[in-house]
C-alpha cells in the first residue's frame, strides 16, 4: 500500500445515496454494508437531500452518491445546487453520480459541474468502495470486515 494513503474504519465513513427509487437505495446500501460502510443516509430525491443538508438532518457526509436521472431534480441539477451554494455541503465533498448510461458527452457534462466520478450501474460492492475511497483520498480498510480476502 501506498505509504502517503492513509486507513479508515468502513464503520467511519459517512455516504449520503440519493435516488428516487426505494429499491435502488437499498441496493446501494446493501453494497455499501458489504464493504462495512454502516453510516448510511439517504434521501428520495435530489430537492429532499438539499433540504435535510441544509437543516442539519442529516450530518455533513464523506461522501455522496447520487442517481443521475431523477424526477424534479436530477443528480447534474443537485451537483451544480451543490457547488454553487457552499453551505449546503463543503466544495471539496466528493459527489459519485451513479447512471445506467454510458453517453460520454453527459459524463463530461456532470464532471464539469463537480461531481467527482459518474459509476455505471451495475457496479459491485468492491468497486463502490474503490471509487469511495479514491473519492474520499483514504484506503477503507476492508480486512476489518473480512471483505476481499
Amino acid at each position: 500500500m501506498d505509504a502517503m494513503v492513509s486507513e479508515v474504519d468502513p464503520k467511519d465513513v459517512r455516504v449520503m445515496v440519493i435516488d428516487d427509487q426505494r429499491t435502488m437505495r437499498t441496493i446501494v446500501r446493501r453494497l455499501l454494508a458489504a464493504g462495512g460502510v454502516c453510516k448510511v443516509s439517504e434521501a428520495e430525491n435530489a430537492l429532499v437531500a438539499l433540504d435535510k443538508l441544509r437543516t442539519g438532518e442529516i450530518k455533513e457526509p464523506d461522501v455522496v452518491v447520487c442517481d443521475l436521472h431523477m424526477d424534479e431534480m436530477d443528480g447534474l441539477e443537485f451537483c451544480n445546487a451543490v457547488r454553487r451554494d457552499k453551505t449546503v455541503l463543503k466544495g471539496t465533498t466528493p459527489i459519485l453520480i451513479l447512471t445506467g448510461g454510458d453517453d460520454q458527452m453527459i459524463h463530461d457534462v456532470i464532471s464539469q459541474v463537480g461531481a467527482a466520478k459518474v459509476l455505471l450501474k451495475p457496479i459491485s460492492s468492491a468497486d463502490l468502495i474503490k471509487e469511495i475511497e479514491t473519492a474520499i483520498g483514504f484506503n477503507v480498510d476492508v480486512r476489518a470486515v473480512g471483505f476481499g480476502q
